[in-house]
């Protein structure tokens, strides 16, 4: 019951901001208690799973090419990104880095552009066969939030200023996961690219597109410390009230080859084997 109840967490934090946002209109302290309940409930619910436990990883090809970096993982820590909003349990982070190592954090510069980086541009792919069912590419893609003052103005940007005005907006957090596809393949899996490159999406919505297929380009649009992209399945094509789904797909890291969820910020290289 609690897994259910959980699903519409952010209904109830939209519905408390409006009970405590229309106090002026309404004149009734008890409902802008009420709203507070609504809201500090739908926050805690934050940390509860919404969907059936135990469920198999859903096998697919991987979104992009090359060598990257596993960050926020599954494979480290469930949820991945210390939340079950937006069916994001077992999301991922992936850094494109060609050669050699990656830090979280730089002491210099402040900010850089997103041209800088070698993740900026890099080709999204359909993970498998589906369709289109959310896509959009007009946020800008800002300079990046990878150095300390940085990370603290990323905070502060995403967890007040982004999510109240995805809250304000109903966009189910629109401005926190940027220019975005969601794809719908099959079996009740829905697919979210988040942080895409502005203008760079080649698909729109009913697109039907093919495992491989060239989504968009990675950006640093949204929530976003840097150019990389955030993948995640989900059960709903919704985020708003969508549980998250575990993934794995084929990776070659250590001269071995994996099905699974790199993790642990080891290197790997996408495997370009389809999945049987």
């Amino acid at each position: 019951m609690y897994r259910t109840i959980a699903r519409f967490r952010m209904l109830f934090i939209l519905l408390g901001l409006a009970l405590c946002l229309t106090m002026p209109l309404h004149g009734l302290g008890a409902l802008s208690v009420v709203g507070l309940v609504l809201i500090v409930g739908g926050l805690a619910l934050a940390f509860v799973p919404g969907g059936a436990p135990g469920r198999e990883p859903v096998v697919l090809r991987s979104p992009v090419r090359g060598r990257w970096i596993p960050v926020n993982s599954p494979a480290d820590k469930v949820p991945s990104h210390g939340t079950h909003e937006l069916g994001q349990t077992y999301a991922i982070d992936l850094v494109h880095v060609p050669s050699g190592d990656w830090r979280p954090v730089e002491r210099w510069p402040l900010a850089a552009p997103p041209h800088t980086f070698p993740a900026f541009g890099q080709d999204v792919l359909a993970p498998a066969d589906g369709v289109v069912v959310q896509a959009g590419d007009r946020q800008r893609d800002h300079w990046s939030r990878n150095s300390w003052p940085g990370v603290l103005y990323l905070l502060l940007e995403g967890m007040v200023f982004r999510q109240l005005l995805s809250l304000l907006t109903f966009s189910a957090g629109r401005f926190i996961v940027g220019n975005s596809v969601i794809l719908d393949l099959g079996d009740g899996v829905y697919a979210v690219f988040a942080h895409l490159r502005r203008g760079s999406v080649r698909v729109r919505k009913g697109d039907r597109v093919r495992a491989g297929d060239v989504l968009g380009e990675v950006g640093n649009s949204g929530n976003s410390s840097e150019p990389h992209l955030h993948f995640h399945l989900m059960d709903r094509p919704r985020p708003l009230t969508a549980a998250g789904i575990p993934f794995a797909f084929p990776y070659d890291s250590d001269g071995t080859t994996h099905t699974g969820a790199p993790g642990s910020r080891r290197p790997f290289t996408a495997s370009t084997q389809p999945v049987h």
